[in-house]
């Protein structure tokens, strides 16, 4: 096992072969958990990224483009703008 310093600041060199084998880069992200006496790193995908890439995958397969999604979103509006506010006015 491995053994690591800490440094100055709180920091830890992660072993090579760790990162390699999770595929860590300079910029990741890692959560890090405390439970008890022990602290667990674990790398973090941020989940916006992930889901702005299955987004734009539909979009392109579908054919879509942003301005169909802000028209769309704007016919929505109106929309439930009048059924909202023409229930109010009863």
């Amino acid at each position: 096992m491995p053994v690591v310093k800490l440094r100055e600041r709180g920091q830890v060199t992660i072993p090579y072969e760790y990162r390699k084998d999770l595929g860590l880069g300079n910029e990741d992200v890692l959560n890090v958990l405390k439970i008890g006496d022990v602290l667990i790193l674990v790398p973090r995908q941020l989940s916006g990224d992930a889901l702005s890439r299955k987004i734009e995958a539909s979009m392109k397969k579908k054919g879509l483009t942003l301005d169909n999604l802000l028209s769309n979103l704007r016919e929505q509006r109106k929309r439930y703008s009048k059924e909202t506010y023409a229930k109010a006015k009863v």
